[in-house]
């Protein structure tokens, strides 16, 4: 079904002012992307997914300016990793490791212009997959015109993450990314991704993880305020593979993380996973597609929000279990901590499912601060303001508890600390 003339309109206007990468073995599915694009239009607030968050402002032809600053040291930065730094979205050779490490391929995007490429199988393939049943035409446009990213193609256990540095400089930059990661049977690899990136960012990581094969990612989402950001991740997961992906959130005027992932092998486990802290003039979504097409397979959704003076969180989430896809394990859980009476959450959490022999739960749940809780640590001469953050870390950890490498939730907490510090009142 097309889109309305009026949704048409808008969306041209994005087209045209964007440029269409050409040539190459991605040519075909950027076609396909735009032709799609063009098909569904941008979204629109009518549309059920959109109903909680303005699209606008990811949609409108041109960034809106964006004041940056840059007061906080890169969170993974004293981390043994291999650094790939993007300047706006275009990769940055001069503060960039050396793209080479022991059983991984990585190559940029932009460099890569013959006409087969192993990446060509994965490319836009997860993200049009992940477009049925929910439109998700943002990451339509990226597929059509990312103009730079990572393909990263993994055959055994990587010695050490690739750490994904997001730069921003330019007020109005507008950053289209696209990363493809490939990962063969038996292997392993962590990512990391942290930094603002843009005035606006638009973000699609496609992830292919192969029977038997783990893929950790972690990723940190702060620092410049004023930022706009709608960033995707597509997964599709082989038997007995792992995927765990945990993202901290503690600054940005509007967020929009989707995370897509579909279990096609057996036995397979998949972890998503948020913490995000917000204040004032801060709006965050996670939005969650987990379909279950596969016997034995274990996923869970855990997502915590800390909202006050006015922010707001929303989590939409879902799970669907298709026929056939007997004994699966599904968990999802959002919940908010509300600061004060002008903080708001919404949430959508959904079950649908086609099997019979499943356990499968959700749930969603909103609060306060436990007064006696707080009172315990009061009367124990703990000021209120280093009591509430003690209770909102309490709070946030079940969902830090995902990250499975101990160091890195070391690094997480220490910045959520450090940001409840700065904003202690």
């Amino acid at each position: 079904m097309a889109a309305p003339a009026t949704e048409m309109d808008l969306t041209e206007a994005r087209i045209s002012d964007l440029t269409l990468p050409k040539g190459g073995w991605s040519e075909a599915a950027r076609a396909d992307a735009l032709a799609r694009l063009r098909q569904t239009g941008l979204p629109q607030r009518r549309d059920e997914y959109w109903k909680f968050t303005r699209p606008d402002m990811l949609t409108q032809a041109g960034a809106q300016a964006a004041v940056f600053e840059h007061s906080e040291a890169p969170i993974f930065g004293a981390m043994d990793v291999l650094r790939i730094v993007f300047d706006d979205g275009v990769f940055n050779p001069d503060v960039s490791d050396a793209l080479a490490m022991e059983h991984v391929s990585i190559e940029r995007l932009a460099d890569t212009d013959a006409d087969i490429h192993w990446a060509k199988g994965v490319y836009g393939v997860l993200e049009t997959a992940g477009q049925t049943p929910v439109a998700r035409p943002l990451a339509a446009l990226n597929t059509a015109f990312a103009s730079d990213g990572v393909l990263i193609h993994v055959t055994g256990k990587a010695p050490k993450p690739i750490s994904l540095v997001y730069n921003h400089g330019k007020e109005t930059s507008d950053a289209i990314l696209h990363h493809v990661i490939k990962i063969e049977a038996g292997a392993e690899l962590t990512i990391l991704e942290n930094g603002p990136a843009a005035a606006r960012f638009n973000k699609v990581m496609e992830v292919d993880v192969a029977d038997g094969a783990f893929f950790h990612h972690v990723r940190a989402q702060g620092r410049d305020h004023e930022r706009l950001a709608a960033t995707h991740i597509f997964a599709r997961l082989g038997a007995e593979s792992t995927f765990k992906s945990f993202t901290l959130t503690v600054n940005g005027r509007m967020t929009r993380n989707d995370c897509v992932i579909e279990l096609t092998g057996d036995d397979a486990i998949a972890h998503v996973a948020g913490a995000c802290v917000g204040d004032g003039d801060f709006h965050h979504d996670d939005t969650v597609f987990v379909t279950h097409d596969a016997e034995r397979c274990e996923s869970r959704q855990v997502f915590k929000k800390v909202l006050r003076n006015g922010a707001v969180g929303v989590f939409q989430g879902k799970i669907l279990v298709k026929a056939g896809a007997q004994k699966t394990d599904g968990y999802q859980i959002s919940q908010s901590l509300l600061l004060d009476e002008d903080a708001q959450f919404l949430a959508k959490p959904e079950l649908e499912i086609y099997a019979d022999d499943v356990v499968c739960s959700h749930g969603s749940t909103s609060g306060a601060i436990d007064d006696e809780a707080l009172f315990y640590l009061r009367s124990r001469g703990v000021p209120e303001s280093i009591a509430t953050d003690l209770l909102t870390l309490a709070f946030l950890a079940e969902a830090v508890e995902e990250i499975e490498d101990e160091a890195l939730r070391e690094v997480v907490v220490d910045r959520l600390e450090g940001w409840l510090e700065r904003h202690r009142s």
